[in-house]
């Protein structure tokens, strides 16, 4: 019976739930919060004092805890400047939005995708030819359609942009 009682006991009071309503269990090591409550409640802390010393920095004008004696002059002095008044300028957004909207003329609503040779609708399934036409999966190659597209010139350009010409030095000795 001793040994039951020298061994681990829990509190009298059994577990604790999280002082946040998290759902989780907390610890009073972590003043009754979970651990990631009271991890969050630790950086939100570290936060308020980083803000709190960038605006005395701020306010003091210097990047340093301790304001120098330079500093000191800069706030005086910066004190004893007017400050311009500034005058909130409204802007007509409903001018502004016509203007842009009549620009534009209308788009016309494309009709159903249809493939170019057999006019069988494609959908969202047809392919893009080079020519731009669309084709349904049996036209799609285009010996199997009338392409217009020269894809030897293609090629021959795309190979021309990719590798540049390289010259030989001409040899003046022989």
């Amino acid at each position: 019976m001793e040994h039951d009682e020298t061994g681990c006991q829990a509190s009298p009071e059994g577990p604790l739930l999280c002082v946040n309503n998290c759902g989780f269990f907390g610890s009073a090591a972590n003043m009754n919060m979970c651990s990631k409550c009271y991890k969050d409640l630790i950086l939100k802390q570290e936060q308020a004092k980083f803000a709190a010393s960038s605006i005395e920095n701020i306010v003091n004008g210097s990047s340093s805890g301790t304001p120098t004696e330079q500093d000191s002059v800069i706030v005086a002095e910066s004190a004893n400047i007017p400050t311009p008044s500034v005058e909130a300028k409204s802007i007509s957004l409903p001018s502004v939005i016509n203007a842009s909207t009549s620009d534009e003329p209308p788009r016309a609503k494309e009709g159903p995708s249809k493939c170019s040779s057999c006019k069988k609708r494609v959908g969202l399934t047809g392919f893009k030819c080079r020519c731009g036409s669309t084709f349904c999966g049996s036209h799609r190659y285009s010996d199997k359609h009338d392409c217009p597209f020269d894809y030897r010139t293609a090629g021959r350009d795309a190979i021309a942009k990719a590798n540049p010409v390289v010259k030989a030095e001409k040899l003046d000795k022989i």
